[in-house]
């Protein structure tokens, strides 16, 4: 049983060649630690900008969380935009506008063949179960969402009742980094294996170099508050667990679907495999942790939710588990920890576009003084 994440598989990631080791001692306008979603995001505005920027990652490209999540392009914040607004106000809508862009970046950059505009699915429970309360949020959610002149239908077919959002995309998340990566190596200095032993107001060292640049953007989400001890408190690192398995009979699922109010999900690729993930809430205590090691009971809900989603008995593969950020009001910090360096994390779950939403505030407030957006926490 391998505990490498299944994205890797794809004959595309498996042969990347990979970024060289930092070694030296550079100077750049901006460096960049993390090149993850939110970090290659940033180094793609600030290259835009024409700025000369050093990315670094401890590893390899998005070999965190940012390759080893569900490969959902949700719109909108983790909570569920009805739930959002009453928390945050209206800035909940411009954040979720601000997704869809991002999807439509991503696509513009990469392709329909890795963004794949699916639409996705919210169900009220799991396939073969409906929840009645959660079926009543999903009416509640859609009905904020068409005053809002979001897209949203409802869905009552072969999976069982929900909502249907056609804007929402899916990909291999491990594919979209590397391909954002092999793009923006050709205007940025891009580094792997490099691990940070230290970072401070205009220096950034690693193991074997550095980097001096006036600004530093820390875009890593995942045990932000190890590197940045200030920010216990406001952020709180839990494991995410998944599993990938062998082609099943049924091509039951036409888009990622998501249900039992999001804790569960899964999608199923062109050869059948099914990549399946959740179950968090249901041992959370155990699941409030650093380690990004498969548990045995995690992996078995989800092994149940595999079940359900395929209709029939499944053979497991891979099964494997990636360290998150969360808050305590959902929304992700965009926040200046020392002068000219600011810290980039607690996404709750879905970093893939709020990531990069987030990493664009970044450079507009570091290099135009523009306030953080009031949908992240400064």
């Amino acid at each position: 049983m391998s505990t490498r994440p299944a994205w890797d598989d794809d004959p595309i990631v498996a042969s990347w060649a990979g970024l060289p080791v930092l070694d030296d001692a550079l100077t750049a306008d901006v460096c960049v630690v993390g090149l993850g979603g939110s970090g290659l995001a940033a180094v793609d505005a600030l290259v835009c900008r024409g700025l000369d920027v050093v990315g670094i990652d401890a590893g390899r490209t998005a070999a965190g969380a940012a390759g080893r999540n569900g490969g959902f392009l949700l719109g909108g914040p983790a909570s569920f935009l009805h739930s959002a607004i009453e928390s945050w106000g209206e800035v909940a809508v411009e954040l979720y506008r601000k997704t869809l862009v991002e999807i439509d970046s991503l696509e513009a950059k990469l392709g329909s063949s890795v963004i794949r505009r699916t639409g996705s699915i919210r169900l009220a429970g799991l396939p073969g179960s409906t929840d009645d309360v959660e079926l009543s949020d999903c009416r509640i959610l859609a009905r904020v969402l068409g005053e809002h002149g979001i897209a949203v239908e409802t869905y009552d077919d072969e999976l069982g009742q929900g909502i249907f959002l056609p804007d929402d995309a899916v990909m291999n998340p491990a594919l979209r980094a590397l391909g954002l990566a092999s793009q923006l190596r050709r205007r940025a200095q891009l580094f792997e294996h490099s691990p940070v032993t230290s970072i401070r107001s205009g220096r950034v060292d690693t193991r074997n170099g550095s980097v001096s640049a006036p600004f530093v953007i820390v875009a890593v989400d995942g045990n932000l508050e190890r590197i940045f001890p200030r920010l216990r408190g406001r952020i709180r690192t839990a494991r995410l667990q998944m599993l990938a398995t062998e082609p099943v009979l049924s091509r039951r699922l036409p888009c990622p679907v998501y249900g039992r109010w999001g804790y569960d999900y899964a999608q199923q690729d062109s050869d059948g495999r099914l990549y399946v993930g959740g179950g968090r809430d249901l041992f959370a205590d155990d699941e409030w942790s650093e380690s990004d090691e498969p548990t045995a009971t995690v992996q078995q809900h989800i092994e149940s939710v595999a079940r359900s989603m395929a209709a029939h008995p499944v053979t497991v593969t891979s099964r494997w588990a990636a360290s998150v950020g969360f808050t305590a009001d959902g929304r992700p910090l965009c926040t200046t920890v020392d002068d000219g360096v600011i810290a980039l994390g607690g996404y709750n779950g879905t970093g893939n576009l709020v990531g990069p939403v987030a990493a664009r505030a970044a450079v507009e407030h570091l290099l135009d003084g523009a306030p953080v957006p009031a949908f992240l926490s400064a």
